[in-house]
Parts: structure tokens; C-alpha cells; sequence
């Protein structure tokens, strides 16, 4: 058993007061299955206009419909997609949708209603104490049960087996108490959740046929049956889940709603999950705090969008959001870098930070054919100009930088790079014609952001102002290269623009 950390935990201050059978009679509570629960709890929550999955972003028209329906059908549902498409974020959210408190046979094995408790140890109690028999009451955070497939699992691991140490008690192997019991029993009345399904060895698989259909186990020798209360998610990569992978007929066929998954389809979903899984440090005194131009978001966005559509990529594996993620979290780690070493109270990641993210994008994407000693780099930095490209053509119009463009034919040079300051981009702004006129057409200081994202506003103060600039003017000067309006040579660790 493991405790969803998407799920809100619930609020002890809340927890009901019966605290025996005879005290839960009274008090008019009604026993309901897990999948009931489920049910109506979603109907409320769609009823008040609740989100159902909150923090996931890019599913409201395509995803969560299917997830809604098979809810409301009482299916269990697997979960068909890549990796990185919040397939276990979706499952772990299931988890809001069940009752705050559970009560259960206090004592008992497999959380046991009160009513119609199943584990002998429960039975046994109730059988003796009678209404006088203790309940507990389980919060909703602690009915999710949640397991990896990998091929060393075992029908021990999520079926049972009966106990060696209970037998050398004394206890008869025809003792139903002798068995020890596996995480699937242990997740009844609660959501059971196995991620990765068609790694499962056949015969574990075929273990799981009643376990969905008839909701019972088998362990060992012993003639029981526990009617199981569970809703089950499994999750599964496309390219397994077929007869010609490795899930076995008959498990597909008592899953109840298989629903696809898909990565973000558009930039500005892909850039509201970058800005909500990236991490985020505190700010201390003394450390530079990073601003991320509109753009810079864009690019990394767009980069990781081309990379899904590049011939050269395995999508089999797919290209996960968390290559966004980490590409834009090792940019603000590079322009903090920077800002330290020059002795800037405010960092944003520029055009030249770019190179930083070859690291974090080979490290996550597979190639279709084995090439060279690492064509993974040369790959990514051919999808970085793309990207880079792309973006400038979408924010900049070629037309209103004649002005720019015509101080460079007129003679002017400029270097970049980590050991120019951004006091220095900012001296270049109020000299160079039309820089300034530029730079605030990308939107950095006021209004236009990526999208239609309100850009950063000139309160940040001056040394912000200073990084934010000095970055939308490496992107406007390495846009007019890629667009061969400019040359551009690189002088060891800088870069020089040119006629």
C-alpha cells in the first residue's frame, strides 16, 4: 500500500464519532461499494462545477470525458499511452473521489465492512463482540493501493501466501488465519492500482482473471472466497497492450474502458505544465532571482514538439513533458549560474544558455536507428535552431527590424555570450537603432507574452529589466541569423552577429 501524494490529506478534525457497530447502526450509516462511491461522489463534484482531476492540463475535451463515463458505468479503466501523459497522476487523483472517512472492522485484515466483513480475523471478531465490536475509521488517503509491474512479481506479492511463521505457531494449514495476504486483498474497499500492466509474466496475469471478473482469490489449496470490493487502473504502453505484445486475451477483455492518453497538443497546454511540475526553489537572500522570458518558454515547448514529430525520434517510446521540464529547469540553472559569476542580482536564461539543454533532452529521447558515437547531440541542436526559428517567425516580424538590421550593414558588430553583462545589452539597446523599438516587441517588459501570457512587468526593477533585455536581444539577433539576415561566428565560448 502506498499513500497517493496527489491526494488532499484528509482532515483528522473531521473524522465521524461512531466508534462500534451498535453506534454505526444507529447513526444511519449505509454500507455502498467502492464503484458507488465513486459514482456519486463524481456526480456531486460535476454537479458544483468541481474540477475531477485537478492540475491535470490538455484532457477536458478528450480524456477525462471517457474517464467520466467509465466512472459513472461502474468500469474499471486502463490507462493507453507513452510515458509522461499523467497516466498514474490520473489514477492517484481517483482518490478525491472517495469518501473522507471508511469505517472498518478495527482488527481486521482486509479493511472489513462492518456489516459484511470478509477476512476470518474480522468475521471472528464481529461473531464475538457483536455490536460492541470496535470499528475504525479509515481516511481516503489510505484506500489506494499501488504497484509497478515488473517481471519478478510473484502471486505472493499481490495475491497471498500462506504465512511459514504462522504455521510454526501451531496453527493447521487448513487455518484459514495461516494466510498472509497480498496487496490486492489488502486495497479491497479502495482503488488498486498497477502501473505498466503487460510487464506482468503471463502467469501472474492469468492470476488477476478472477480478481476482475468474479472478484474473488484463490490461494494455494484453500477453498475460500473473498468477494473483493475494488476498482481497478491499470496502465499500459500502446505497443504492449495488443495480442502481439505481451497482455494475454483474456485480461484485455475483462478491463472494462481502455482510454488513450496523448502528450499536450498544443503550446500553450505543454508551457502550463512546465510551469506547474518544474521545480521551484525558495528564494534565499543573496541568490539572483531567474525571470523566464515569454519566448524562452516557447522555445522550449516548441523544441519538445518537434521532437515528437521528428523521423529521427522513437515515438514508440515517446518524448515525455518532462523533457520540457527539465530542459527549462537546467536554463534557469544555467542563467543563475552566470548571474553569480558576473555579480547580477537577477538572472534570465538567454539564447547562449541553449547549448545547456543537450544534456537534458539526449538523456530522454531514444533514436530509430543506432548512428554514430553520440548523434544524439547533433539531433538535438539541429531541433534547438528549429525551435528557435520557429518561435522568432511566430513573435517577430521581419519587417520591423529594417532598422536593426540596417546598423549592421552600416558596420556594427556585437558579441555575446556568459561573460558579457546585461548592463552591457541594455547600453546596446539605447544605442544601436531600433534595438530598443525591438526588444520591446517581443514583449519581455510589458504586455505581449508567449501566446497570449501577459509578459513580465517593468516593476521586477532595474536589474531584472537588465537580464530580461539582455535576453530578448540574443533571441532577436540569433533569429535574424537563422533567418540570414546576419552573419554569426563563434569566437570560443562567444558569439559574434555581424553583416
Amino acid at each position: 500500500m502506498s499513500t497517493p501524494p496527489s491526494a488532499a490529506p484528509t482532515d483528522p478534525a473531521s473524522k465521524p464519532t461512531p466508534s462500534t457497530i451498535g453506534e454505526l447502526r444507529a447513526a444511519g450509516w449505509r454500507s455502498r461499494s467502492v464503484k458507488a462511491e465513486l459514482r456519486s461522489n463524481l456526480l456531486a463534484r460535476l454537479g458544483e462545477g468541481g474540477a475531477v482531476f485537478p492540475g491535470v492540463i490538455g484532457y477536458a475535451d478528450s480524456v477525462l470525458p471517457a474517464v467520466e463515463n467509465a466512472i459513472l458505468a461502474g468500469q474499471d479503466l486502463v490507462f493507453l499511452g507513452e510515458r509522461g501523459q499523467a497516466k498514474t497522476r490520473m489514477a492517484r487523483l481517483l482518490v478525491g473521489l472517495l469518501d473522507p472517512w471508511l469505517p472498518i472492522v478495527a482488527g481486521g485484515d482486509l479493511n472489513d465492512d462492518p456489516f459484511a466483513p470478509i477476512s476470518p480475523s474480522a468475521r471472528a471478531l464481529v461473531a464475538e463482540g457483536a455490536d460492541e465490536t470496535p470499528i475504525a475509521w479509515l481516511p481516503r488517503d489510505r484506500r489506494y493501493g499501488e504497484k509497478l509491474a515488473t517481471p519478478d512479481i510473484t502471486i505472493a506479492d499481490l495475491i497471498g501466501e500462506v504465512d511459514p511463521i504462522r504455521v510454526a505457531e501451531g496453527r493447521y494449514l487448513s487455518d484459514e488465519l495461516v494466510i498472509h495476504y497480498g496487496l490486492i486483498p489488502r486495497s479491497n474497499r479502495g482503488i488498486f492500482a498497477i502501473n505498466e500492466l503487460p510487464d506482468l509474466a503471463e502467469r501472474i496475469q492469468v492470476g488477476l482473471l478472477n480478481i476482475l471478473e468474479e472478484r474473488d482469490i484463490q490461494v494455494r489449496g484453500f477453498t475460500i472466497r473473498l468477494p473483493l470490493d475494488l476498482f481497478v487502473v491499470a496502465s499500459a504502453n500502446p505497443e504492449d497492450y495488443t495480442s502481439r505484445g505481451r497482455i494475454i486475451t483474456p485480461l484485455k477483455d475483462r478491463l472494462g474502458s481502455q482510454i488513450r492518453t496523448h502528450y499536450p497538443r498544443t503550446l500553450e497546454d505543454e508551457i502550463a505544465i512546465v510551469r506547474q511540475e518544474k521545480v521551484v526553489f525558495p528564494a534565499e537572500e543573496g541568490v539572483p532571482a531567474v525571470h523566464v522570458p515569454p519566448f524562452i518558454e516557447e522555445i522550449v515547448a516548441e523544441l519538445t514538439h518537434l521532437a515528437r514529430r521528428s523521423g529521427e525520434i522513437s515515438q514508440r517510446s515517446g518524448v515525455s513533458v518532462r523533457v520540457s521540464v527539465a530542459n527549462l529547469e537546467v536554463l534557469e540553472a544555467a542563467a543563475l549560474k552566470r548571474a553569480v559569476r558576473l555579480g547580477e542580482s537577477a538572472a534570465a536564461p538567454r539564447i547562449s544558455d541553449l547549448a545547456a539543454v543537450v544534456a537534458s533532452t539526449a538523456g530522454k529521447i531514444e533514436l530509430e536507428t543506432a548512428g554514430d558515437e553520440s548523434p544524439e547531440d547533433r539531433i538535438v541542436e539541429r531541433l534547438i535552431t528549429k525551435a528557435v526559428y520557429a518561435t522568432f517567425n511566430r513573435r517577430v516580424a521581419i519587417d520591423d527590424l529594417e532598422g536593426l538590421v540596417g546598423a549592421f550593414e552600416d558596420g556594427l558588430t556585437l558579441e555575446t555570450g556568459d561573460r558579457v553583462r546585461s548592463a552591457e545589452y541594455v547600453r546596446w539597446a539605447s544605442e544601436v537603432p531600433g534595438l530598443a523599438e525591438a526588444v520591446r516587441r517581443t514583449g519581455v517588459l510589458a504586455g505581449g507574452g508567449a501566446l497570449g501570457d501577459p509578459g513580465p512587468s517593468t516593476a521586477l526593477g532595474p536589474q531584472a529589466e537588465a537580464a530580461l533585455v539582455a535576453s530578448a536581444i540574443e533571441f532577436l539577433l540569433e533569429g535574424l541569423h537563422l533567418a540570414r539576415r546576419l552573419n554569426k561566428d563563434r569566437l570560443g565560448g562567444a558569439v559574434m552577429y555581424r553583416r
